[in-house]
């Protein structure tokens, strides 16, 4: 038999799909493979790229600026006599705690706000891009396309930070807002593919074959194993020998369905796999600062090399994963295909509908609810922590480094532990969560024992020392592999089934938005009071507020209403369709 024929044999045993030209063949490994090459590919650049290296350099660059001056003596630069020395080792011993500020468009702006006035503007732009572009992730042939010219202009503009020179400063803030834009760009398109991987993974087609005919097991492709007939072997071929049947874990009350569980599996190996990938560009990016020395040129070439790693690993990303297309979005009488135009004005009438839509869904409003809260709440803590360590601990940069590692390392044992955690305790993913969230609100109200009169004549506990911060570092990236992994596949399992770029888009409206306001208030609350310490209180209601929320979230009931409401949209696009005929 030829290989054409084994392929052509492979296809004719496959369901029909929904619409025409939807990919029905069963999850592969490859596939899989894409997915979690492209969280090896991508997320150094949040890790090593937003977390530690691009705030330093753009602070850097707006430092070693014609304009800049130092904060307390505008007659005096802040950049040193020979700026092709400059380090950061020799500015935190010559300038230890000064503040600078220089000119931005004619505005004085001290140069530590520089980044983060660049990523609330990037922020913003991502927020608009995800919602432009979720019509085309939805319908259509264009998910995998738009999810590789994001990542590679990501990358690009990450490499681009080598050239930038402090006369020009602001193409370094100009990379990083593409850079951050596109990496939201290409999570969103990412997230929409698993519920699409988890449908079609032959564990869940087993289940569903098991389930319809309990005493006759129907091979997965149709065919008998590859390894036994010696005939051509699908590239494509699905995870599972096609020879013999899969018991899956009994679904009880007490446990969750095959497809929310193995979509938390699936995410969780994603987090890890990223994290492993941020852990091995961290320890080289050490390297290259020791060996080399903290320059700004140095942090320019650690920046260069994120941004090849992040275009490299996008590679086999786009060579596995398959298109899966959407359905096709016709318009008009005609039934003609949309034009990108109409895609684009689409996706704006798609949210409002969506957030309509939604609104019905009292699982999602719950989950969105909790998860605005989260998510600001892991983007303060991270932020606050930092700027508490330097300020009131005065650890030097090196340590601060340390924390980064540690959090990290603990983000990889929490995203592939949580799920073993999950199963031993016959936990529901909400109730997972909800565990994750309890464990986060001990980082901040450590940092108030400090307030307790008699554990502060101590001089230690209630982050009075240094080290300290590194079990709280530990903590923290524990919760973080699991939040990240469990909050993304739960609310996979709540999105109606064919509007998954449309619901991630408002997932990632809700994560990225929500992030403007926890650090605007900690600053508000630091200028306020002369001390960060403060936050800690506000910290400790953000991140406990989302607990109550979360245990309303019922899964299972979200599904059906997910489900029935799909139904309904299709049932209304059918009837349209037929109106328009009937007209025509």
């Amino acid at each position: 038999m030829s290989a054409g024929t084994a392929r052509a044999a492979v296809d004719s045993e496959l369901p029909a799909g929904a619409f025409p030209g939807e990919d029905t063949r069963p999850t592969s490994r490859k596939e899989l493979y894409g997915f979690y090459a492209y969280s090896f590919a991508a997320e150094v650049f949040v890790v090593c790229g937003l977390g530690a290296f691009i705030p330093i350099t753009l602070e850097e660059l707006a430092r070693g600026s014609a304009t800049a001056v130092l904060a307390s003596d505008h007659t005096k630069p802040c950049r040193p006599n020979n700026p092709s020395t400059h380090s950061l080792a020799i500015r935190d011993g010559v300038q230890h705690g000064e503040q600078c500020v220089f000119k931005v468009l004619g505005a004085e702006v001290n140069t530590a706000s520089f980044a983060m006035y660049t990523f609330s503007v990037s922020v913003f732009i991502q927020a608009l891009l995800v919602v432009t572009m979720s019509g085309a992730a939805d319908h259509g042939q264009y998910r995998k396309t738009l999810l590789l010219t994001f990542a590679f202009t990501g990358a690009i503009a990450t490499m681009l930070f080598l050239p930038v020179t402090s006369e020009v400063y602001l193409f370094g803030s100009l990379w990083a807002i593409i850079g951050n834009v596109s990496f939201g760009g290409s999570a969103v398109l990412l997230n929409s593919f698993l519920p699409l991987l988890v449908r079609r993974h032959p564990e869940v087609l087993s289940f569903k074959q098991q389930e319809a005919a309990p005493s006759e097991v129907v091979p997965l492709n149709g065919e008998e194993d590859d390894d036994n007939t010696g005939e051509f072997v699908d590239p494509t071929a699905a995870l599972l020998s096609s020879g013999g049947p899969v018991a899956p874990a009994p679904v009880t009350l007490q446990t969750s369905s095959i497809e929310l569980q193995l979509s938390t599996k699936i995410s969780s190996y994603g987090v890890a796999i990223g994290y492993g990938a941020a852990v091995a560009v961290q320890a080289i990016s050490v390297i290259l600062l020791v060996t080399a020395g903290a320059s700004l040129f140095t942090l320019k070439l650690v920046l260069f090399l994120v941004g090849l790693w992040w275009f490299i690993f996008t590679i086999p990303a786009g060579l596995w994963l398959r298109p899966r297309p959407g359905p096709p979005l016709m318009f008009g009488k005609t039934g003609q295909q949309q034009t990108w135009l109409g895609y684009l004005t689409y996706s704006w009438k798609n949210l409002a509908r969506t957030v309509i839509r939604a609104r019905r869904l009292r699982d999602v409003l719950l989950f969105l609810a909790a998860w605005f809260m989260i998510s600001d709440g892991i983007a303060t803590v991270s932020g606050t922590a930092i700027l508490f360590a330097k300020t009131t601990l005065n650890m030097p940069s090196s340590a601060l480094a340390m924390i980064n590692v540690i959090v990290i390392i603990f983000g990889i044992i929490g995203a592939v532990t949580w799920s073993t955690v999950s199963r031993r305790y016959q936990l529901r993913p909400s109730q997972t969560i909800l565990v994750c969230i309890c464990l986060f609100e001990l980082i901040p109200l450590y940092g108030l024992l400090g307030y307790i009169p008699f554990i502060r004549s101590w001089g230690v506990i209630g982050l009075q020392q240094q080290w300290e911060m590194y079990p709280l570092g530990a903590v923290y990236g524990l919760v973080l592999g699991g939040l990240s992994s469990y909050c993304r596949s739960l609310f996979g399992e709540l999105i109606p089934p064919g509007s998954e770029a449309a619901f991630y888009a408002l997932y990632a409206i809700t994560d990225k938005g929500s992030s403007i306001f926890g650090p605007a208030i900690v600053g508000a609350i630091t200028d306020a009071t002369g001390d960060i310490r403060p936050a800690f209180i506000f910290l400790t209601f953000l991140i406990g507020l989302p607990i109550p929320l979360m245990s309303m979230v019922d899964v299972e009931r979200g599904k059906r209403e997910g489900a029935a409401l799909a139904k309904e949209m299709n049932a209304v696009v059918r009837s349209e369709e037929s109106r328009e005929l009937y007209t025509t």
